[in-house]
């Protein structure tokens, strides 16, 4: 462990926070020069600290010991790379474009892998005034069901989040060009082109 460089993450971070020393002494219980000791090389926080300090700083313990952040290359603002996450625990959905570490309920979640084939489940595309009716054949009960459906397109999400006993469709505005991306709480993530439903 390189305690120079994990000092300087520390007072990077503490001065990301526009904290003082002295705060964050007084968070974790410990005395300002216990803080200066750790940013400047001479010392490490315990253990026991580790945990409070990565929650002070909003970042993982990991990025902690390891004394660095990783940052992203770029985002350009393309959805094409949209991933989706569901927490297999609690069953909260997320979404994002770029590189990311999701964690939920204390588990690092991988990103879905969608599916091709866009036939299972999904049994009707209809044009009603301005939007599309898309109608799914699922259960819908606890055990399987849609859990959302989301409209990609290169500048939006439209996403809508379904639960059990619930219909089991949804209407979204008729706009072309985009990608189409449901989820079954039992058969995983599924795609298809908007194009593709005409």
């Amino acid at each position: 462990m390189d305690l120079i460089k994990n000092g300087k993450l520390l007072r990077d971070l503490r001065a990301s926070k526009s904290m003082t020393q002295k705060q964050v002494a007084d968070i974790l219980g410990v005395q300002p020069k216990t803080v200066s000791k750790w940013e400047t090389g001479k010392g490490f926080p315990d253990v026991s600290v580790i945990s409070n300090l990565a929650d002070i700083f909003g970042v993982s313990e990991k990025i902690l010991l390891g004394g660095s952040l990783v940052k992203n290359r770029p985002e350009p603002g393309n959805l094409k790379r949209i991933r989706f996450y569901v927490c297999p625990c609690c069953g909260s959905t997320l979404y994002g474009t770029g590189e990311s570490k999701v964690i939920c309920c204390g588990k690092f979640l991988e990103p879905l892998k969608p599916q091709k084939s866009y036939k299972e489940h999904l049994s009707a595309v209809s044009h009603i005034e301005n939007d599309f009716y898309i109608e799914f054949t699922c259960e819908m009960t606890k055990e399987h069901y849609i859990g959302f459906v989301a409209y990609v397109r290169m500048d939006r999400v439209l996403f809508i989040r379904l639960y059990p006993e619930q219909e089991p469709a949804v209407r979204f505005p008729a706009m072309y060009g985009g990608t189409l991306y449901y989820y079954c709480t039992k058969h995983g993530l599924f795609e298809c082109k908007i194009n593709e439903l005409k």
